[in-house]
Parts: C-alpha cells; sequence; structure tokens
C-alpha cells in the first residue's frame, strides 16, 4: 500500500504509487504507526534532491522523525510552498535568495523567506489562494480551475496528477485564482531552472530553462534526465538516498542525515 506522502499543487497529502521527481520536508507530520495527523509542523518547507552523496536512509515515516514527502516536480513544490534546500541544492538555494531579495529587500535569511512563504501558502491552517491575469503568469504556476490545479506551460493549462500531467486547455482571458505563492510566481517569472526537475516529462520536451550552472550541477542534469526517461526506473523508496531535516546546523533548513 503506498504511503500518504505525495503533496499535490495544494499541499495536500495523498497516497499514491506514483513516482515524483522531487522530495522535501515540512516537519514531522505522522504518528508512530506511519499515519499522517498534521499538515505541517514548523514553517521550514524546503524541497531536494532525490540522490545526494550516496546518503541512504533505509525506512521511511519513523517514529519521532520528520515525514519525507515526494513532489512530482518543482512546479509542484513551488505550488505546494516548498523552497530549494540549503545544503543538497546550495546553488539553488543561493539563486533562489538571490531572486527572493528582488521582491522583499528587506528580508534576509532563510528565517525571513521561510516566514515570507509561510503567510503566502496559509490562512491560519487553511490553505491560501490568490489572484491574477492566467495570461500574465509565467510558465510553471499552478492554478486553481474547476476544483483541479492545473499548470501553466507554453500559452496552456495542463491537468495535474499524481502520475503526470494529461489534459489540456488553452489559458482562458481575464482573471483566475493561483495556487502558487506570489514570491514563488515571481521566482518562476525569471526563468527558474535547477538541479531538479522544474517540469516533469509529461509536460512536454525542453523542461529546463537554461542557466549557467556549474560541471557538478550539468551531471546531475544528465542523470535526472537519464532515470526519469527510463522506463524501469526504481521506485521512490529506493531510489531516495538522502534524508533531510528541520533545525540543522547550517539554519537553513539544510540536509541532515538522520
Amino acid at each position: 500500500m503506498p504511503l500518504q506522502n505525495r503533496v499535490t499543487p495544494l499541499s495536500e497529502l495523498v497516497a499514491d504509487p506514483a513516482h515524483g521527481l522531487v522530495y522535501g520536508n515540512r516537519g514531522c507530520l505522522h504518528d508512530a504507526d506511519g499515519r499522517i495527523r498534521r499538515r505541517f509542523a514548523v514553517k521550514r518547507w524546503i524541497a531536494c534532491r532525490l540522490e545526494f552523496k550516496g546518503w541512504q536512509r533505509a525506512k521511511l515515516l519513523q517514529p519521532g522523525r520528520f515525514t519525507e514527502l515526494f513532489f512530482l516536480d518543482e512546479a509542484t513544490a513551488f505550488a505546494a510552498g516548498h523552497r530549494p534546500c540549503a545544503l543538497c541544492r546550495r546553488a539553488d538555494y543561493n539563486r533562489f535568495t538571490a531572486l527572493f531579495h528582488e521582491l522583499h529587500p528587506e528580508r534576509v535569511g532563510a528565517d525571513a523567506i521561510d516566514g515570507r512563504l509561510h503567510n503566502e501558502r496559509l490562512d491560519g491552517t487553511e490553505r491560501r489562494l490568490h489572484r491574477g491575469v492566467l495570461a500574465d503568469l509565467p510558465d510553471g504556476t499552478f492554478v486553481l480551475e474547476d476544483g483541479e490545479p492545473w499548470l501553466v506551460r507554453r500559452g496552456e493549462l495542463l491537468r495535474w496528477t499524481p502520475a503526470g500531467y494529461t489534459d489540456r486547455r488553452s489559458v482562458r482571458s481575464g482573471d483566475g485564482t493561483v495556487i502558487t505563492p506570489p514570491s514563488l510566481v515571481h521566482v518562476l517569472r525569471r526563468g527558474w531552472v535547477s538541479a531538479v526537475d522544474v517540469f516533469h516529462p509529461s509536460a512536454g520536451r525542453e523542461a529546463r530553462t537554461q542557466w549557467t550552472l556549474s560541471r557538478g550541477e550539468r551531471h546531475h542534469v544528465r542523470a535526472s534526465n537519464s532515470a526519469t526517461s527510463s522506463p524501469t526506473r526504481r521506485s521512490i523508496s529506493s531510489r531516495i538516498v538522502r534524508t533531510c531535516s528541520i533545525g540543522s546546523p547550517f539554519g537553513s533548513g539544510s540536509c541532515q542525515l538522520t
């Protein structure tokens, strides 16, 4: 039976056997029996690589440990309100903070960023949604149409499912309900690309906007693209070789072997 640790663009946790391309956490959400009891435990919601330095955690949802979460892609993680991890994705985190600072020059450091994002993604304990002109939204933004999350991609809307994107329709005129927090919409508008997949392959070819990537990042991109295109991909549980925790000595929601 699949675990209830797949995250939707609305930040809900669902049980689904489909694979994901991004990993993350928001604290310990489960009880001693592995049942989800809360939506979040901390304000530090991070998104990580599936693999990092060969470190491994054999069993998921361990009692008293953080809840391992999985996302279809980074666009989904952004919509859910997660930002790049500062250790396993340090270069991404540095670019992210620079872009975030453009919009919020008064906010410096991980705590300030996480506090701002927490206010944008939640209204109390409920999900906070926003309004925006649909035709002006950048690729990677999620909107709510007919009660379901749809991805903005190349002038179209793609319906999200845990296994990938399915139905397509043209972006309509006028305002709409935006799921992705405004600060993360700004990051996407600046042409975001990262060491993890911004878009699942079902969103179409050329899923990455070009940045000048380091040699190590280029190697990771090639490995990720090769892995995701293979029809014999390993399951999410067997692919995870790095775990991340809250309250690391880095103070930035960084990866920590536990």
